[in-house]
């Protein structure tokens, strides 16, 4: 019989803009999971945080072709700590890879935090996208206008970032600050590309709303705002939350330029590399 989850919504600070929350709905399910919960500890401990709090397997999400993608193959996060505890439930931890999806500023002049046990591959995704100041007259566009602007002004490092993980020769892990937006987009073009659902896509990118509180703890309650954004609150309201209507306009800029593949395929991805990474995450 269908299963009830529910999402919950709580604010989240990206690493460009943020804000707001979202009131607690249900959706129905009807079948094997669409959505997994992801792997956080549900205990209040003072080491509640010394782990990444937005984390998640990719496996067992069902594909188009009645089959399912393979677990410790992708994984999707909020950014790493130095000193971060290892998460716990999640198969051939840690990564081998690595695709850290943030900007020169927010990573900082450190090495990244996991480069003692991975190969760590920096793609600025948003770099393209603010030097071409397509937003310098309204700043923050509002996440559906900044997703699907993804697909038209950072599409060579989407392709970067595409064939960083899924060439990886063990279990990859893409992330940005809060693991929201541009680690959302990026898994949306993984995940169809190997033929998950859509509508599955849609559920697994949810799942970050039960965990915004946390992301919110980790990046110290502090939202970091661009250069000549103010911090007002409707737009703050949109960036502290997953909303359903901005991934589902990623998904349908896809469509509508013939497919994930062919979208893949006008910007340098070959068709044999989806086909290779179909097999990785599906076979």
């Amino acid at each position: 019989m269908p299963r009830r989850e529910s999402h919950r919504a709580w604010p989240d600070p990206l690493a460009s803009w943020k804000g707001g929350t979202r009131n607690v709905d249900e959706v129905e399910v009807v079948g094997p999971p669409l959505r997994r919960e992801s792997v956080v500890s549900t205990d209040r401990s003072e080491h509640e945080l010394d782990s990444l709090v937005n984390v998640r397997d990719l496996g067992g999400l069902p594909t188009e072709d009645g089959g399912w993608t393979r677990p410790g193959v992708l994984y999707r996060s909020d950014a790493p700590r130095v000193g971060d505890r290892d998460p716990v439930g999640l198969a051939g931890w840690p990564p081998r890879v690595v695709v850290d999806l943030r900007d020169a500023p927010e990573q900082g002049d450190r090495d990244h935090p996991m480069l003692t046990v991975a190969a760590v591959r920096r793609v600025s995704l948003l770099e393209d996208i603010h030097r071409s100041g397509a937003f310098a007259d309204k700043p923050f566009p509002g996440l559906a206008e900044l997703y699907t602007r993804m697909t038209d002004l950072a599409a060579v490092k989407l392709v970067e970032a595409f064939r960083a993980a899924s060439t990886a020769d063990g279990p990859a892990l893409v992330h940005c600050a809060a693991g929201k937006d541009r680690t959302g987009v990026l898994t949306a073009l993984l995940l169809r590309a190997a033929g998950v659902r859509r509508e599955a896509v849609v559920e697994d990118y949810l799942v970050t709303n039960d965990n915004l509180m946390r992301v919110l703890q980790r990046l110290e309650l502090a939202p970091i705002l661009p250069v000549g954004v103010d911090a007002d609150i409707s737009e703050l309201r949109e960036l502290h939350q997953a909303p359903r209507e901005a991934i589902d306009a990623v998904l349908t800029r896809f469509e509508e330029s013939g497919g994930v593949v062919p979208w893949l395929a006008r910007h340098g991805l070959g068709a044999d590399e989806v086909a290779r990474w179909r097999a990785r995450l599906t076979g």
